[in-house]
């Protein structure tokens, strides 16, 4: 049963209906009521809960969010208040494995145009071993129901694959309003490398799901046009920088060599032929961990942290972590604040540890951080304490 938590608008104050969850409460996610960083005290809030395996969470405006369940539902939250009924008429999502309703995306003229993009594991036919690939949408909702779908990218069906894993997806618009998305491998590690399979791959559409012009393997005969980038083994999280209009990325590694990218168009990462990691067995993947033609990571993490979203914090709430990344990680429950110079990564904090598997951590409209975090299935707030001295030394 879904519990719900009901709190203020999304506004600059966002106060809570509802008392906070505490370290010290039976039954709690264990989290505290505040947190320390370097440069701020963090009031955390838990805006609702009992969610089974929420994936993503964006934003409409800034009183109206949307959430995604694994299991397949889209919640919305509504003049301050999550609804107790999920979207109506979603199209159907695998839920098995890693499959199930991924990633939503709001468009960035939703104001003009109403549309709503959904990325998901699409399932071929009937039975347990039907074949599935990641699927992009988009709709409008309605009344609560889903309505006006377009299929934006669906995979020529013969590249379907019957793994459960390693689906991707994240769903981010550059400055132009182009849309990326991303496949991962989906068990078929070489895979990566063929420029005539989907997966492994990061891809680039407009928003109607037609083609660009200048993608960079339009017009090749082994390629799928929409492809952007490849080498990819697991890509879990996309952001576009909101200075730079720059894609990065990042992506689960096996035992080791979780990375962070700076997607290039055309550029090749790598996977499986060269990579920081081992099998999960200890056994090696590959000796090679450079070669020419392949792009290195911006920084790889070993052991794996299992990094999942990805965003540039770009609110007014903490003015000193504007444009730093914001990586989840699930298996270590980790939000990491990365400082960026460039191209490179300065310096790297943990700013929350140990409330739940980390799927991803976003700016909101009103400049606070929202956590997605499952195991327990819920959504938290982390706000400024302004009324305590920062930790600036």
């Amino acid at each position: 049963m879904l519990r719900l938590i009901r709190y203020g608008v999304f506004t600059l104050t966002f106060t809570l209906l509802s008392t906070t969850v505490y370290a010290q409460d039976a039954g709690s996610s264990g989290l505290p009521d505040q947190l320390e960083t370097l440069d701020y005290t963090l009031n955390v809030d838990v805006l609702a809960e009992g969610l089974e395996n929420p994936w993503a969470i964006d934003f409409i405006d800034t009183q109206t969010a949307l959430i995604t369940e694994q299991s397949g539902d889209v919640h919305m939250i509504e003049s301050g208040r999550l609804r107790a009924e999920p979207v109506a008429g979603l199209p159907e999502a695998l839920y098995a494995g890693q499959g199930g309703m991924l990633d939503v995306a709001v468009d960035p003229d939703y104001q003009d145009n109403g549309w709503i993009y959904l990325a998901y594991s699409h399932a071929l036919g009937e039975g347990d071993n039907r074949p599935a690939m990641t699927r992009v949408v988009r709709g409008h909702i309605r009344n609560n129901a889903w309505t006006d779908q377009q299929v934006l990218f669906e995979a020529p069906h013969d590249t379907y694959r019957t793994s459960r894993h390693h689906y991707g997806s994240r769903i981010v618009f550059d400055a132009e309003g182009r849309l990326y998305f991303s496949i991962g491998d989906r068990g078929a590690q070489s895979q990566a490398q063929d420029l005539s399979r989907p997966n492994g791959k990061v891809h680039r559409i407009h928003r109607d799901g037609s083609i660009p012009s200048d993608n960079p393997f339009v017009g090749r005969d082994d390629a799928l046009p929409s492809i952007f980038s490849y080498g990819h083994r697991n890509p879990q999280g996309l952001t576009i920088h909101p200075e730079t209009d720059a894609l990065w990325g990042v992506e689960h590694g096996p035992r080791g060599g979780d990375e962070l990218n700076r997607i290039v168009a055309g550029r090749n990462y790598g996977w499986p032929v060269i990579t920081y990691g081992i099998n999960y067995d200890g056994t090696i993947i590959t000796e090679e961990r450079a070669r020419e033609g392949m792009e290195q990571p911006v920084l790889y993490w070993r052991p794996s942290i299992a990094v999942s979203g990805l965003d540039v914090y770009d609110g007014q709430d903490f003015p000193y972590w504007r444009n730093h990344l914001l990586v989840g990680a699930l298996r270590d429950q980790e939000v990491r604040l990365l400082s960026l110079a460039g191209n490179h990564v300065q310096h790297q904090e943990v700013i929350l540890k140990n409330a739940g598997r980390v799927r991803e951590a976003v700016t909101g409209p009103d400049g606070a951080i929202y956590v997605v975090v499952n195991a327990p299935g819920a959504i938290l707030r982390l706000s400024h304490m302004r009324d305590t001295t920062a930790r600036t030394e």
